[in-house]
């Protein structure tokens, strides 16, 4: 038997983006977290939760990691730890369905966060906005086969091609944003009704 799925609308989605020092989820450290929720199909702002996080001792930040993100050891030497910030991140989470941009990054980082912690992953439903991209085409090589054109994946650029502003990337709290707008458009494009039709 098949449960049913929750309205879209009902649900809480968490938009988080993470900010690293590099892009091996098995290595490299969490430097910055940014989250902001979408509630009642709003993205609500005043409810957004950023924080920078101090990487274990022996952790390093990769060079065009640097270069993408500008933070440096110095300005994440007195942030607070990994376990402290994921606290914050386990708490939300757990409202309803975490809602990222590259799924397959963030949520590697964020199991292998949990698991440094001690914490046990809580497993939350996981929205990803590249899936809705990819969706969002295939509907519409459906409704137009004449059109062979594939979608951009990057954030900037999707975004863009949906007509939304243009912001500054590599900002977790911004890229979190960014994620929520363009879930928003891509929820209507491919007239998603429950939560199960955004997955």
């Amino acid at each position: 038997m098949l449960f049913r799925s929750p309205p879209w609308e009902s649900v809480v989605y968490w938009a988080l983006d993470l900010e690293t020092g590099g892009l091996d989820a098995r290595r490299d450290p969490i430097l910055a977290v940014g989250m902001v929720p979408v509630r009642d199909g709003v993205v609500r702002l005043g409810e957004s939760f950023q924080s920078l996080v101090r990487p274990p001792g022996a952790a390093s930040i990769g060079e065009r990691s640097i270069r993408a993100h500008q933070l440096l050891w110095g300005e994440v030497r007195e942030a607070p730890p990994a376990a402290e910030v994921l606290a914050q991140v386990d708490a939300r989470i757990r409202q309803g369905a975490l809602l990222v941009h590259q799924a397959g990054i963030d949520v590697a980082f964020l199991r292998r966060a949990y698991a440094a912690a001690g914490r046990s992953w809580p497993r939350p439903p996981v929205v990803d906005t590249v899936e809705l991209i990819l969706k969002a085409a295939r509907k519409a090589r459906f409704v137009n086969p004449e059109n062979p054109e594939l979608p951009s994946l990057n954030l900037a650029v999707a975004r863009r091609e949906a007509g939304l502003p243009e912001y500054q990337a590599h900002d977790a709290l911004t890229d979190a944003v960014a994620t929520a707008e363009l879930f928003l458009v891509l929820r209507r494009k491919i007239a998603a009704r429950t939560l199960r039709d955004l997955r």
